[in-house]
């Protein structure tokens, strides 16, 4: 149970309960304009925080499992 939460991050669903989320299977994240995610499986998620909240959650969790360099520039997307 712990390694799995090791893969996850907390996002929350629009009527405000949060939940763990397995970041490594996120495929795209769009605004409609509530966010969305979509998991590689085709599983939709709409959920409170925006793109930019979302992309720094998954950075944080990428550094935290060492897949990117805590020194390594992240580029912007516009």
């Amino acid at each position: 149970m712990i390694a799995s939460l090791l893969n996850m991050i907390e996002v929350t669903r629009l009527n405000g309960k949060g939940f763990m989320l397995n970041a490594l299977h996120i495929e795209q994240i769009e605004s409609f304009p509530d966010t969305t995610i979509t998991l590689a499986n085709g599983k939709k998620f709409v959920v409170k925080e925006n793109e930019d909240q979302l992309q720094e959650k998954i950075i944080s969790f990428y550094r935290k499992i060492q897949v990117i360099s805590l020194n390594q520039g992240i580029e912007e997307f516009e």
